[in-house]
C-alpha cells in the first residue's frame, strides 16, 4: 500500500512538474509590445474613451515582414514591414457576439505623428493605411485606427507569415471549399474544386493571393481571408482540437510563439481569459465583415470610405449595438441618414426597417461555403 502511495505520488508530482514546465514554455512564447505600451500611454490623453464597459475590441494585424528564417522565402527583407492584414474584432459585452471587421491596406486615411524605430517622428501625414504600420509600427496603427473610428482599442496582436503557417499546421490544417480549380504560379497553389483542406503554406498562399483569384481586388482577397477565419474558428473550437491534449499543446504553442501583443495579453492567463469570455458565442453570432469601401476619387488604385454608411458601422461598435451581416445586400436598398432624409443606395449597405439592427455585406462563421 505505501509503495503505491510512494508511486502515485511520484505520478502527480510529475504531471505538476510537467505541466508547471509547459506552462513556463507556453507564457514564454508570447511577445510583449512593450514599445506600443509606452507609446500609446503618451498620447492617452487624445484616444477614444470606452463607451460601454466589458465589450472589448482587439486590433489583430497580419505583418508581411521578411525578417525571421521563416519568413525571409516570401521577398527580401528590407528592414521594414507592413500591415498585410487588419482586422478590428469587435466583442460584445455580454459576449453573444463577435464581430470581425476588415480594414483595407490601401485605405486612404489621416496617420498621426509617429515614432519610428529608429526614435525620429513622422509628419502627420493622409497616406495608405498600412504606412501606419510600415513607419510606426502598431502603436501608429492603433492610434490611426482610432482617430478613423473613434473606437478605443483595448488590445492588439501582431502575427507574420511564419506564425500563420504554423497555425494552421498546428490544427492539421483548415477544410475550406472552392467553386472551382486553382491553377496559381504566383501563390504556388494548385487545388481542385470542391472541399480542399488547405496545410499552412498553401493558406498562406490562398489568403495572400489577390491579383490571380478571384476578381483581383483587394475587396475579393478580404472576402476570401474572412471565409477562411470562419473555417479556422470552427476548427480550433471542435472538440477534437480542444479537448485532445495531444492536439491542443501544439495549437497553443504554435498560437503563443506566433504572436506579439500588448503587456496584458502576453501570457497564458491574459489570452485565456479572453478565450474563455467567447468560446461559447454562436458560429452563426462570428460576423466578418469589410468595412463599407468603394475606389478613392483621385486614384482606382486606392480606397475610401463609403459613408453614411462607415460612420453607422463605428457608430454601433462604438455602443455595442448589434449589426447583421448577408452575402447579398440590394445596391437598390434605400438607408437614410439620421442627419436628414437623404437617401443614400450601396450594396455595401441595407438600413432594414424591419429589424433593429443594419445590415451589411459580409458572412458568418456558421456558413458553409459548399452548400
Amino acid at each position: 500500500m505505501r509503495g503505491t502511495t510512494i508511486g502515485v505520488t511520484v505520478v502527480l508530482v510529475g504531471a505538476a512538474v510537467a505541466g508547471a514546465v509547459v506552462y513556463a514554455k507556453l507564457d514564454g512564447n508570447i511577445t510583449p509590445d512593450e514599445a506600443a505600451a509606452a507609446e500609446l500611454a503618451r498620447y492617452e490623453k487624445e484616444r477614444p474613451t470606452a463607451l460601454v464597459e466589458g465589450a472589448q475590441n482587439l486590433l489583430l494585424i497580419g505583418s508581411d515582414s521578411r525578417s525571421g528564417s521563416g519568413n525571409r522565402r516570401y521577398g527580401r527583407d528590407s528592414g521594414t514591414e507592413r500591415s498585410d492584414t487588419t482586422i478590428l474584432l469587435h466583442l460584445s459585452a455580454d459576449r453573444r457576439s463577435a464581430t470581425a471587421v476588415s480594414l483595407p491596406r490601401d485605405l486612404m486615411v489621416d496617420v498621426p505623428s509617429c515614432r519610428k524605430p529608429d526614435g525620429t517622428r513622422t509628419e502627420p501625414m493622409f497616406a495608405m493605411f498600412n504606412y501606419a504600420f510600415e513607419t510606426g509600427g502598431s502603436a501608429c496603427t492603433i492610434r490611426t485606427v482610432e482617430k478613423l473610428t473613434g473606437i478605443r482599442i483595448d488590445h492588439h496582436v501582431v502575427v507574420d507569415f511564419s506564425g500563420f503557417k504554423k497555425m494552421v499546421d498546428a490544427v492539421d490544417g483548415v477544410e475550406i471549399c472552392l467553386a472551382e480549380p486553382i491553377r496559381d504560379k504566383a501563390a504556388k497553389l494548385r487545388l481542385p474544386a470542391g472541399r480542399v483542406r488547405l496545410n499552412g503554406e498553401q493558406a498562406l498562399g490562398y489568403v495572400r493571393a489577390r491579383k490571380s483569384l478571384g476578381n483581383g481586388s483587394d475587396t475579393d482577397r478580404m472576402d476570401r481571408q474572412q471565409r477562411f477565419l470562419g473555417a479556422l474558428v470552427n476548427k480550433v473550437r471542435s472538440n477534437d482540437v480542444l479537448l485532445n491534449p495531444v492536439k491542443l499543446y501544439p495549437v497553443l504553442d504554435a498560437a503563443t510563439s506566433s504572436l506579439t501583443t500588448d503587456p496584458s495579453l502576453a501570457s497564458l492567463r491574459g489570452l485565456y481569459e479572453l478565450v474563455r469570455r467567447v468560446r461559447h458565442i454562436p458560429m452563426e453570432r462570428v460576423q466578418f465583415l469589410t468595412v463599407p469601401r468603394e475606389s478613392y476619387v483621385y486614384n482606382a488604385n486606392r480606397d475610401q470610405l463609403v459613408e453614411p454608411a462607415a460612420e453607422k458601422l463605428f457608430a454601433r461598435l462604438r455602443t455595442d449595438a448589434p449589426i447583421n451581416v448577408s452575402g447579398e445586400v440590394p445596391g437598390d436598398s434605400a438607408a437614410k441618414e439620421d442627419s436628414d432624409s437623404q437617401s443614400y443606395d450601396h450594396p455595401e449597405y441595407k438600413e432594414d426597417s424591419s429589424s433593429p439592427a443594419p445590415t451589411f455585406r459580409g458572412n458568418t462563421a456558421a456558413e458553409d461555403g459548399c452548400k
